[in-house]
């Protein structure tokens, strides 16, 4: 079994997951940005008839339902070296943790720029598992992602901590 795809249904909607041998190397979106071509996908199965798919579904619903911070699966980052230097950047940021554009391009130096981090950012194929989610724009801006402003506040938002004074009875 080796490049292939299964659609699985979440609260932000159906989600096309992309695998290629035993790695992951893509959740993508209904009308994401930057989807891969069909024959990149490879045939599609049934999710839950395919381990790695099974358990990737499984891990996004608890991850989306507040059960779940981290990810583990095994996954197989395709792009240049430069972009996969950036994803690897966003891999290190822990759950509900936050930096912008300018933060990422100055931790990776040799003359990187916001751009070049937000052009890797937009076209990550990982969404989710690799938490572009997490990138803000100058000042905390919303800034776009792949799929949605929607989804992307959603996400912030359910990685967000919740304030001690609201757990606070009385």
């Amino acid at each position: 079994m080796q490049t292939r795809h299964a659609v699985t249904d979440s609260p932000l909607g159906e989600l096309t997951l992309a695998a290629h041998g035993d790695a992951m190397t893509g959740v993508y979106f209904r009308h994401h940005w930057h989807p891969p071509t069909a024959n990149a996908l490879g045939r599609c199965v049934e999710a839950g008839a395919d381990v790695l798919f099974d358990r990737a579904a499984e891990q996004l619903r608890e991850y989306l339902s507040g059960k779940r911070t981290r990810f583990d699966l095994p996954i197989a980052l395709a792009g240049n070296s430069h972009r996969r230097r950036i994803w690897e950047l966003l891999l290190d940021m822990g759950y509900g943790e936050t930096a912008n554009y300018g933060e990422l391009a100055a931790r990776l130096g040799g003359g990187a720029t916001a751009y070049d981090v937000g052009q890797a950012v937009g076209r990550n194929p990982l969404s989710i598992v690799v938490p572009c989610h997490r990138v803000l724009g100058k000042n905390g801006a919303l800034t776009g992602y792949a799929g949605g402003l929607k989804r992307k506040r959603f996400l912030l938002d359910l990685e967000a901590p919740i304030p001690a004074v609201a757990g606070r009875l009385f």
